[in-house]
Order: C-alpha cells, then sequence, then structure tokens
C-alpha cells in the first residue's frame, strides 16, 4: 500500500537532511523527511561551524545567533608535547550544539511545510523514474527524487552495496559537554598521541569537548577514563581542561567506525549530502559547514530539475557530481594530508615549529579546508 507521493523525500534528519528539506519546501516542492530519531537528541560531532555557511542559513530563515550561537573568531592549536600557536581565523565561525541547533532546524522545517516521519528506511527502489521507499512500520512512499543524508555510517550503505562500507575504520569518537572557564571566542585543537581533541563554546556556556582516536590504540585502556588520564592528559592543556570542569552528560557519547574512505556523490541514482556524501577530518573543524553547503548544492539543482531547466536525471547527477567534487574534492585532500601528518607524533611538534616561525601558513590551511561565504539568490 502506498502511503502517499512526495516530489522529494530526504532520507536522515540531520544538518544535512533538515537544510534540504527546507530550502525545497520554500519553494514549493513536496517533501517528505524521515528521520529515525527524535528531537532534540546530542550527536558526537565537534559543534563548530564556519562562517562560510551562516549566509545560507540566513536565507533559509535560520540566524543561530537569536539561540546563543556563541561567535568564534580565534583558534588555538597545541601537541601531545605541550606546544601551543593561537591565531585568528580567516572567516570566523560560531559554536552551537547539535541538539540545539538540528532542534531548532526541524521546527523551522515544520513551519516551512515538511512532513516529518519518526521511521528507518529499509529499502529504496528507483521504478521507471519513479523512486518506492519502504520503512520499518511498513509504510511506502513514492518520490520522484531521493536524498540520501543518512550519516557517516548506515545499513542503507550495506543495502546499497556502497564501497567503503566494507572496509573496517580504526577510528573513534567521543563526545562531552562540561561547564568551566574556557574563552567563547575560541576554538582550540590539541593533540595527542593517537588522536585529536576540539574544544568550543555553544550556546547555553558548556563547553564542547569531542575527540577523535585510533580504536587499536584506545583499547589498551580498560575504559574511557583510564584512557584520559593515560593519554589525552599528557597534553596538559586538556588535562586543566577536563579536571577542571562540570561533567554536564551523564556519560560520555560515542561513536565507532568512522570512516573517511572516498564515497560517491550519488549512489544508486539517490543524491548524497553531509557525511553520506564525504567526511572531511575533524581536525579540518567544517563538516558542519560542508553538510550545509552540500545541502545547498543539491537542492539548487533539484529545483531546476523539478521546474525542468534540467531536462534528465542523467544530467541532474551529473551536475550535481561535478559541483560536490568542484566544491569539496581539493578540501577532503587537504583534510586527508594534514590528519596524516598529524598522525605521526614525531612530527606534529615539528610542524607547529614551523608554522610559529610562518605564522602566516595557519590561515593559509584553514583557508585550504574551508570555503568562501555561500552565495545566496
Amino acid at each position: 500500500m502506498i502511503n502517499q507521493d512526495f516530489d522529494v523525500i530526504i532520507i536522515g534528519g540531520g544538518l544535512a537532511g533538515l537544510t534540504n528539506a527546507i530550502h525545497l519546501s520554500q519553494n514549493n516542492i513536496k517533501v517528505l523527511l524521515i528521520e529515525k530519531s527524535n528531537y532534540p537528541k546530542h550527536k558526537v560531532c565537534g559543534e563548530y561551524i564556519s562562517n562560510e555557511v551562516l549566509p545560507y542559513l540566513i536565507f533559509l530563515g535560520f540566524d543561530p545567533f537569536k539561540f546563543g550561537a556563541k561567535r568564534i573568531s580565534k583558534f588555538q592549536l597545541t601537541t601531545h608535547n605541550n606546544k601551543n600557536i593561537e591565531a585568528k581565523l580567516p572567516l570566523g565561525g560560531f559554536g552551537m550544539s547539535r541538539y540545539e541547533m538540528d532542534y531548532q532546524l526541524y521546527q523551522l522545517a515544520l513551519e516551512s511545510g515538511v512532513t516529518v516521519l519518526q521511521d528507518l528506511v529499509i529499502d529504496i527502489e528507483l521504478d521507471t523514474d519513479v523512486f518506492q521507499i519502504e520503512t520499518k512500520l511498513k509504510h511506502t512512499y513514492q518520490s520522484k527524487i531521493v536524498i540520501g543524508a543518512f550519516g557517516k555510517r548506515s545499513n542503507l550503505d550495506i543495502k546499497l552495496d556502497r564501497k567503503f562500507i566494507n572496509k573496517k575504520s580504526p577510528y573513534l569518537g567521543v563526545k562531552v559537554h562540561v561547564s568551566g572557564n574556557f574563552p567563547e571566542d575560541k576554538v582550540a585543537l590539541h593533540n595527542f598521541k593517537g588522536g585529536y581533541c576540539g574544544v568550543s563554546k555553544v550556546e547555553n556556556d558548556h563547553i564542547n569537548l569531542c575527540y577523535i582516536t585510533d580504536y587499536n590504540a584506545f583499547k589498551k585502556y580498560k575504559d574511557i577514563a583510564t584512557f584520559q588520564n593515560e593519554v589525552l592528559f599528557k597534553n596538559l592543556a586538556l588535562k586543566q581542561l577536563f579536571k577542571n570542569s562540570n561533567l554536564e552528560f551523564n556519560k560520555p557519547l560515542t561513536i565507532s567506525q568512522i570512516s573517511f574512505e572516498t564515497k560517491s556523490p550519488v549512489e544508486n541514482h539517490i543524491l548524497m549530502c553531509g557525511d553520506s556524501a564525504g567526511m572531511i577530518h575533524p581536525l579540518c573543524g567544517n563538516g558542519m559547514g560542508m553538510a550545509i553547503r552540500s545541502a545547498q548544492l543539491a537542492s539548487e539543482l533539484i529545483i531546476d530539475y523539478l521546474q525542468g531547466k534540467i531536462a534528465t536525471r542523467e544530467a541532474l547527477e551529473k551536475a550535481y557530481t561535478k559541483n560536490w567534487k568542484s566544491t569539496f574534492s581539493f578540501r577532503l585532500k587537504v583534510g586527508h594530508a594534514i590528519a596524516y601528518l598529524f598522525r605521526k607524533d614525531w612530527l606534529a611538534p615539528k610542524l607547529l615549529a614551523v608554522m610559529r616561525w610562518f605564522p602566516f601558513l595557519i590561515p593559509l590551511i584553514i583557508r585550504m579546508t574551508h570555503g568562501k561565504p555561500m552565495k545566496v539568490p
């Protein structure tokens, strides 16, 4: 039984899915957003967003500063052996929790006319130019376009037989919110052996501490607390932050099998957005910005396709693939290179020494992993 027809069905209600839904619905397109979880919800995330996406968010009717987002203009980097460097961010950004940001975008999506369904997609088929979507709750929906915005890893990746999903990833992410002292205009990246931790304030004056590490290094220790004491706290900046702050979560949030393998922006005729299309290493601090930017790329092309300005599905898929790669391929390559260099514990302090001698390198590297402010109509 088919429940209802839509112009576009979006699978996944994170940043990419929500911004796609808002943009399309505000252009009189009938949108169904299917998200497995309810709102609001915390997620393992660095929670720093580059200002490159701010014009687009304002265009959609979302001003993060109305909800207490922190304006960030400074950057700090430390190595595992406690070398330190600070710089101004070329473009700046803001700090906002996924708990608050996703929820407020969800509210805007509802106001914009998006149909939101809490369910889990279990199958997607394209039949005679129309998608059939089946859900765990045994609903079936049809649409002309499907957007995949279901995050880093999903059972749908297995169903679609995506190449990256068969490769095990050694990365583990851990996140907590704490209350304590940290400048609200700064984002910090603290290196430790086997990983790095991002630090920034979010809307309720909580400090977001989110780190990524190699799981093989982590599993040598019996639990998170022991790992932090034995490894993270060799970086004295991290030790001070954790020891002099009060935990605001009952327990840390974790995510495993974080994959940075190359993905395809289009898979089985599904337009992939956000982490479903590709991930930049968190140390580059721009994953949230990339998710939102990918939504703009997809939405603008889908609008043209549904209005007949793009003649065929093939042309739509080619245009999205081309635009996605031209926008993100270089910054992903730079992100991979930076991550590789910082994984070399002996090399990271030397790199930082070079940057202290040549401070112009830091803004240059940041620009290479970020984009310019997004253009809006």
